[in-house]
């Protein structure tokens, strides 16, 4: 028997394992493949899939094996999404997060509707389809957004708190699509359709499941998990995670007919009030990073490679709405509710692509007839492209920014509502710096070390200047009668509003070192005498900051160093007039070294 024959027998004894096996493997290959060629390595699952899959020559995978696979992959993440949820990561850009991801929603399940009417396709279907395009994937943002070194930013915080929005309301539909396609169907062969009748019966389960869940279960899991925790068990810990999150998962399918995605966003949202949540979710990360990657698979083995010779208008038209219509409902909502054009660009680049959300409702929706099979290979093949692009589109983001602004006309329609709503905060912050006359500092930043730093130069009786780019906080700093520029201060403008050029010191209390070098020569050129003070993460920064033109910088890695070095020395005793004299010794070879 030949080599390839006798795989082939393995393969019909043992099609869970071969499976597993094949798909893990395919996945490593090409996910490190698109990993080296700058790509997320989502295109790399997906295509393993296609290889893997029936509608590609060599080893077929066991499609009916890896589907219930990544219902374990749907679990995991959604339990994953409610795991991590925090109200306060919304509320905190809710002004812009809510009505922006409301907004850009509608647009895209408003115009694919249109679209894919055109094309023949039911007014339902084509509605669950558009909800699938208006998600964009929160991992591939999240990736884009940290190789740029934008996360911490303010327009990193819009743009992921956009998606969080837009998570939500992937939840909401998850809800609503068994609803859809029950309305108007008859309960039984024969029988009338009940309509409302058969509406309101699923909304009352749905509260029934939301009750039992989220009140009984707020009291009983974090017990559990604190009881399972005091075991000094890491195996047991993790099989009582894995055991709530799949077993109220499926519960919750089986016992009130919703999907087993919502429920498994429940049980995240009940395990995150445990105090011992963040131990659950460490022993989730891996498994669910493992079952998604089979998940990512078994969404490609779906895919039929001829569908983009067979329909490219219908492939065209997705990512014209991916790609361009979504984008450009981000980018015109962003301006008109008055944020800077670069935040807008920022979400809106990171909204033009589609990713695990757009799956898991579109498996929900074909569950329940309402997702056909070109429907399902619409999507793998908009969400391959767009998620190849979109690193592309990031690395552009300067470049396309400068164009814009090369383009007035264009710029200032972009511009004008910020503009507006900059000067008029602006404005009052000058008149208050040009009747002071006491020292004045700048502070860049109003974080938790930038309110220390405030509270005590303010206390040390100088004038404080704070440049800040979160509109709420700005806006709470005004109120409680702080002088605060809004805007970029990496911006010459900017720092000349706040007074730098007459500043004698200018304090940079940013956590993350995005354009921090521009903003450390922009104050120097305006005022080549104030003293620059910076903080930073690392100590490798050093050379760049002092070649910028920083007079001091603070290190946290070398001064949270020094803070656990002197709690230790002093609780075994060492003398105190010792443990200054070492810790100034270490400090002396820092500054030698600057």
């Amino acid at each position: 028997m030949s080599f390839p024959s006798i795989l082939l027998a393995q393969a019909n004894h043992l099609p869970l394992l071969t499976t597993i096996a094949a798909a893990f493997a395919a996945a490593w290959a090409l996910g490190l493949v698109t990993q080296r060629l700058g790509l997320s390595p989502i295109v790399g699952y997906l295509l393993a899939g296609m290889v893997i899959g029936p509608y590609t020559p060599g080893f077929v995978g066991d499609a009916s094996a890896a589907q219930q696979l990544a219902e374990v992959g749907v679990i995991l993440l959604m339990f994953g999404v409610g795991l991590h949820f925090h109200l306060k990561d919304l509320v905190a850009v809710k002004g812009i997060a809510l009505p922006g991801a409301i907004g850009q929603s509608l647009v895209a399940m408003l115009l694919s509707a249109w679209v894919f009417g055109l094309f023949g396709w039911p007014l339902k279907p084509a509605l669950v389809l558009g909800m699938a395009m208006a998600v964009a994937s929160t991992v591939v943002l999240l990736r884009v957004l940290l190789d740029r070194g934008m996360l911490n930013s303010v327009h990193g915080h819009v743009a992921v708190g956009w998606l969080i929005v837009e998570d939500i309301f992937t939840v909401l539909a998850l809800v609503f699509v068994p609803i859809l396609a029950a309305n108007g169907q008859p309960s039984s062969p024969g029988s009338e359709a009940p309509g409302l009748a058969t509406v309101g019966w699923a909304l009352l389960k749905l509260c029934a499941l939301i009750a039992i869940v989220l009140v009984a279960g707020s009291r009983v899991v974090p017990w559990v998990l604190a009881q399972v925790a005091k075991l000094r068990s890491r195996e047991l810990f993790t099989l009582t995670v894995l055991v709530l999150s799949v077993t109220i998962a499926v519960g919750s399918a089986t016992l009130f007919g919703s999907s087993v995605a919502l429920g498994a966003f429940l049980a995240g949202l009940v395990v995150a009030q445990s105090p011992v949540s963040h131990q659950a979710a460490a022993d989730a990360l891996p498994m669910r990073d493992a079952f998604a990657v089979l998940f990512f698979v078994s969404v490609g083995m779906l895919f039929d490679p001829a569908f983009l010779i067979q329909h490219p208008l219908m492939v065209a038209s997705g990512l014209i709405i991916v790609l361009g219509a979504k984008p450009l409902a981000a980018l015109a909502i962003v301006a008109v509710l008055g944020f800077p054009a670069r935040t807008a660009l920022t979400v809106a680049i990171g909204l033009a692509q589609i990713g695990e959300f757009s799956f898991i409702l579109a498996q929900v929706a074909g569950e329940h007839g309402l997702m056909p099979e070109d429907g399902r290979s619409l999507l793998v093949a908009v969400a391959m492209i767009s998620i190849a692009l979109n690193p592309l589109l990031f690395r552009h983001l300067d470049r396309i920014e400068g164009a814009l602004r090369r383009r007035p006309a264009l710029w200032r329609l972009l511009s004008i509502r910020a503009q507006h709503r900059t000067e008029a905060i602006n404005a009052i912050a000058r008149a208050e710096i040009a009747r002071n006359e006491r020292p004045l500092a700048v502070i860049v930043g109003y974080g938790p070390v930038g309110r220390v730093v405030d509270a005590l130069l303010r206390d040390a009786k100088m004038q404080t200047v704070i440049i800040e780019m979160n509109m709420e906080t700005v806006q709470s700093l005004r109120k409680s009668g702080h002088s605060v520029i809004y805007g970029d201060a990496t911006r010459p403008e900017i720092l000349h509003e706040a007074g730098v050029g007459r500043a004698v010191n200018l304090v940079v209390t940013l956590p993350h070192s995005a354009g921090r070098n521009d903003l450390i020569l922009a104050a120097r050129e305006l005022n080549p005498e104030v003293e620059i003070t910076v903080r930073a993460h690392y100590l490798n920064d050093r050379d760049s900051l002092r070649a910028a033109g920083a007079n001091k910088v603070v290190f946290e890695e070398g001064e949270v160093g020094i803070a656990l070095a002197r709690h230790v020395m002093e609780r075994r005793g060492v003398d105190p007039t010792t443990v200054e004299k070492m810790l100034g010794a270490l400090r002396s070879l820092w500054r030698m070294n600057e």
